[in-house]
This record gives C-alpha cells, sequence and structure tokens, in this order.
C-alpha cells in the first residue's frame, strides 16, 4: 500500500492508505472526503462545546437581541421550551446572543465534553505523527459518537435552525462564512505531488511506481476558477521599427 501524507498548503491533515493500482478518481474523492469530513467534525465539536455552556440555538430572529428588545417584540423561543437538556437546566447566558442560555446541568454537561474530545482525537492531525490513517469509516465513527452525545443530553432534540442538528441532517448552510471557504467540493478537488497534478484519468502507480512501500506526501486542493476560465493571450515584441503581435 502507498502511505499519501495529505496537506492543505503546508499544513499537515492526515494519512491515507491506497494500493499502487488505485483509480485516481477514486482517490481523489476518497481524500477529499476524508477531508471535509474531518471539518464537519470540527464544525460540530466547536458548537457543541457551545451547546453544552450555553444550551439550544435561539431562533434567528432573536438572537443578538437584549432581553428588552425579545419583550418589547414580543418574541417567543417555542423550541427552547420543548428543548430541556436531561436533567434539567442551569442558567448560563451566552453574551454574543446565539444560545438560549439553559445549558445542560454539570453531568450532562460532562457527557458532551468527554465525547467532544473523543471525537477531535480520532480526526487529529496528531494521528499523522502516530502513523495512524484516518478513514471515512472512522469519520463516520465520530460523528455518530456525536450524535449518540446530543441525544442522551437532548432526548426531544434541538431546534430545527440549530447548527448541529443541521449538521446531522447534512443542511447546514456554510454559504458566505470562513468555514465554507475551508470545504473542497468533491468534483472539483485535485491532488499534487512534486510539482504534478494527479490527473485523475491516471492511476497511482503512473507516478509514483510499483514500489507498494512507498510515501509521498500530496497537497489537496481545489480547482482555481482561474484554470476554468479560457484565457487567451496576445504576446507583442517589437523588431527595429515595427511592432508585430
Amino acid at each position: 500500500m502507498v502511505l499519501l501524507h495529505v496537506k492543505r498548503g503546508d499544513e499537515s491533515q492526515f494519512l491515507l492508505q491506497a494500493p499502487g493500482s488505485t483509480e485516481l478518481e477514486e482517490l481523489t474523492v476518497q481524500a477529499a472526503r476524508v477531508y471535509n469530513g474531518r471539518l464537519k467534525v470540527q464544525r460540530l465539536c466547536s458548537e457543541m462545546e457551545e451547546l453544552a455552556e450555553h444550551g439550544v440555538f435561539l431562533p434567528p430572529n432573536m438572537q443578538g437581541l437584549t432581553d428588552d428588545q425579545i419583550e418589547e417584540l414580543k418574541l417567543k423561543d417555542e423550541w427552547g421550551e420543548k428543548c430541556i437538556p436531561s436533567g434539567g437546566s442551569v442558567f448560563k447566558k451566552d453574551d454574543i446572543g446565539r444560545r438560549n442560555g439553559q445549558a445542560p446541568n454539570e453531568k450532562m454537561k460532562q457527557v458532551l465534553k468527554k465525547t467532544v474530545e473523543e471525537a477531535k482525537a480520532i480526526i487529529s492531525k496528531k494521528q499523522v505523527e502516530a502513523s495512524v490513517c484516518v478513514t471515512m469509516e472512522m469519520v463516520k465513527d465520530a460523528l455518530d459518537q456525536l450524535r449518540g452525545a446530543v441525544m442522551i443530553v437532548y432526548p426531544m432534540g434541538l431546534p430545527p435552525y440549530d447548527p448541529i442538528r443541521m449538521e446531522f441532517e447534512n443542511k447546514e448552510d456554510l454559504s458566505g462564512t470562513q468555514a465554507g471557504l475551508s470545504v473542497i467540493k468533491e468534483s472539483e478537488a485535485q491532488l499534487w505531488w512534486a510539482a504534478k497534478e494527479l490527473r485523475r484519468t491516471k492511476k497511482l502507480a503512473d507516478y509514483v511506481g510499483r514500489n507498494e512501500k512507498t510515501k509521498i506526501i500530496v497537497k489537496i486542493q481545489q480547482v482555481s476558477t482561474w484554470f476554468n476560465t479560457s484565457v487567451s493571450f496576445v504576446i507583442c515584441f517589437q523588431t527595429d521599427k515595427n511592432l508585430r503581435c
């Protein structure tokens, strides 16, 4: 098996294994899925840490408003009244105004936090140092653990607009966000090695040879729109007194 150390830019991401006979179409998609899957786990972990501290997401029309503004506009958090954590809640105001402040009790809070740490460890960049390959099965396992913890703490579920629920249902809207810029579309993913694009129409062995013990560093990126644009260049040069193009 060829060992691929996948990077984004100069930043280490994860290890991937594949036979030299693997079609690069398949390998590129696989690398993009693991890369994006790790990002999904990271986004969920970040939001679940906030869930543990400040409870569920407020309705979009209530976020960022003061208590006086909410009262004046006669707004009501109906989902917040339904989505009560197991064992009751403890009020802890969210200064950012995104979550309703009805946090889980300490026991349930630790369920969320412990699971978050375990999920982070599964997809951690430290797995590279430990020579552990990250697979989609491992990513799915991390997602399942996170989903299970949320179900334990919030058996009634989360509001449909809570980013955690949206992530689990694959309905997340990342448009206009920094997180969205990090995602690589599978159809536009590229792998590069030794300053060469590993073209999807070829096999891995076409580039690295038949040595199955080869280890290479590949960089994953999304096809730049610059490369998708047909541009014609006219080169002009001057000879004596005449300008020719």
